[in-house]
């Protein structure tokens, strides 16, 4: 099929994967057209045919919206799709290698449906190639077709962010991409449907591949060089906060904060980069010495609670911490990659009793994710040590005086998130 006969009306879509990407991409399109959304969890599946969503990105309200929407786990229900759209994760290993086996295993199961004619988009964070030279190759193996002659592929890097209601899908402008300038205008026109904010129609899949891994890798290095000062202002007793706000006196100082980095997107996305970096011969010293600083920040806190704890000549053995937040942001319930459990973890090397509370977090997700089983409830006058690891609203709420009646008459209250101002707690990063 030439690729110029294909028009938007004609486009039957399909979401592959329904997590916190696909599910409001699913939901967009479908208050306005027929859209299949598909995912290999049965549970997740039957969850939002009932009109709820654990991720608590979408509302009953909103899936209702999407009148047009439908779930399922049938392969054959993609059949009748000639555009899927593949919205899966793109996790790292134990390694911090590039984990594309979700990315794959999604392009095997479209393989088997694909059709002349068909369009293939890819949203997950992927290395500048990994399209046309990792997922394309699947595709013509599973289907016996010809890439840009049987079938097509198109780009749109997605960028959700989970728990913020503002910045939604719709009012984030896109990028998007196809392996034709036909294709490029077809997805460009597709997600112009739903996007309000308009959309960037990048040169190339590779380009529009770079543009999604450097935005992220951007961030962590800004992080790492505001945490790389908060460890130096520290040593020199300088409240780094004090000093971020009056540097952002000036129009042009940019508003980053010192703090861990984890999540599906930041902690991850820049060993996409330097994986394909290093196999092209090029070794990333700037952004790996990012990467190292910021995954070193969960053990640098501990360790500071413990000094200070110390000083006030606390038994460090069987001494009892209360973490308060456990998923890598606030007011979401999300836990992939929260960099929490690095406290959690060298505390424990320290021999203390941790306890971590956070009423986002589904306790059963938390055990299978990280053999962690939070409180429900801490115990009053209980905790030695007390770390505000997450900013949820829970907690600001709370006061400052709720939550350090957690805490033993000799308490250190470790401020990680400026919740609360300075002298109302004993230590801040």
């Amino acid at each position: 099929m030439n690729a110029s006969t294909l028009k938007v009306a004609d486009l039957r879509l399909a979401i592959i994967g329904l997590g916190y990407v696909g599910l409001p991409l699913a939901i967009e399109f479908g208050k306005l057209r027929s859209v299949v959304g598909f995912d290999i969890n049965q549970v997740r599946v039957d969850e939002l045919k009932s009109g709820q969503d654990h991720t608590l990105e979408a509302t009953p309200e909103e899936l209702a919206a999407a009148r047009h929407l439908s779930f399922t786990t049938r392969l054959d229900d993609l059949r009748e799709c000639n555009c899927l759209i593949v919205t899966v994760p793109t996790p790292i290993d134990k390694h911090k290698r590039p984990d594309l086996t979700p990315l794959i295993n999604a392009s095997e199961t479209i393989g088997k449906v694909l059709k002349p004619g068909d369009v293939v988009i890819y949203e997950s964070t992927v290395y500048p190639g990994a399209t046309e030279e990792d997922c394309v190759p699947v595709l013509e193996q599973h289907s016996g077709l010809k890439f840009n002659q049987d079938f097509f592929a198109g780009y749109s890097p997605e960028r959700i962010n989970p728990g913020d209601k503002e910045h939604r899908v719709t009012t984030i402008k896109k990028v998007t991409s196809g392996s034709t300038p036909a294709i490029a205008d077809l997805v460009d026109e597709l997600y112009r449907q739903i996007i309000t904010a308009g959309t960037h129609k990048a040169a190339s899949i590779r380009v529009a591949e770079a543009a999604k891994v450097i935005e992220n890798t951007q961030r962590d290095i800004n992080i790492a060089l505001i945490n790389e000062l908060a460890l130096i202002f520290n040593k020199m007793g300088i409240d780094t906060e004090a000093v971020l706000q009056a540097a952002g006196s000036k129009w042009n100082f940019l508003p980053f904060r010192p703090g861990l980095v984890g999540g599906h997107c930041i902690g991850v996305d820049p060993y996409y980069l330097t994986h394909k970096a290093q196999a092209l011969g090029y070794h990333p010293e700037i952004i790996l010495a990012g990467r190292r600083l910021n995954d070193n920040m969960g053990a640098y806190v501990a360790n500071q609670l413990i000094k200070a704890m110390i000083k006030r000549r606390t038994q460090i053995e069987g001494a009892r911490v209360l973490v308060m937040g456990l998923t890598f942001k606030e007011n979401c319930p999300d836990l992939r990659n929260t960099r929490v459990v690095d406290i959690v973890a060298e505390l424990e090397d320290y021999n203390c009793v941790v306890d971590v509370y956070d009423p986002w977090v589904s306790v059963a997700e938390a055990q299978h994710e990280y053999g962690i089983t939070p409180t429900l409830t801490p115990e009053p006058e209980a905790y030695d040590g007390i770390i505000l690891a997450v900013a949820h609203h829970q907690f600001k709420s709370m006061g400052v005086d709720v939550i350090r009646g957690f805490g033993t008459l000799s308490h250190v209250l470790y401020d990680l998130k400026y919740i609360f101002a300075a002298d109302a707690t004993d230590l801040r990063l």
